[in-house]
């Protein structure tokens, strides 16, 4: 198993930056693939990036391309999501998952999740 822990969040202007970081513990980050979602009131949650166990593969939302950056050190058994040029639609509440094994266009599914972190764009 793996515990994952968001932080990170806040309030920011429209065109704004913030880095969400996920750390991880229990078992060896590096078997897990990991992504970050998010859900804003009263909608779904959805797919907004993900990265392979090593980091050669990422994907994108297409909302998120452009503007967001996912990374990861195994290392440090953390994944990072840099988000630049803030809207008001990316305000949410931002999940941190991960899993051992994924579909090929890294969405899914997970089975380990964080609580969340909220992220506030204000316009």
């Amino acid at each position: 198993q793996v515990q994952l822990v968001e932080s990170g969040g806040g309030l920011v202007q429209a065109g704004g930056s913030l880095r969400l970081s996920c750390a991880a513990s229990g078992r060896t980050f590096s078997i897990y693939h990991a992504a970050w979602f998010r859900q804003a009131p009263g909608k779904e949650r959805e797919f907004v990036a993900s990265i392979s166990r090593t980091g050669d593969r990422t994907y994108y939302e297409d909302s998120a391309k452009g503007r967001f950056t996912i990374s990861r050190d195994n290392a440090k058994s953390t994944v990072d999501l840099q988000m630049n040029s803030l809207k008001s639609e990316d305000t949410a509440v931002y999940y941190c998952a991960a899993n051992v094994f994924v579909l090929a266009n890294g969405r899914g599914p997970y089975e380990y999740w964080g609580q969340g972190t909220q992220v506030t764009v204000s316009s």
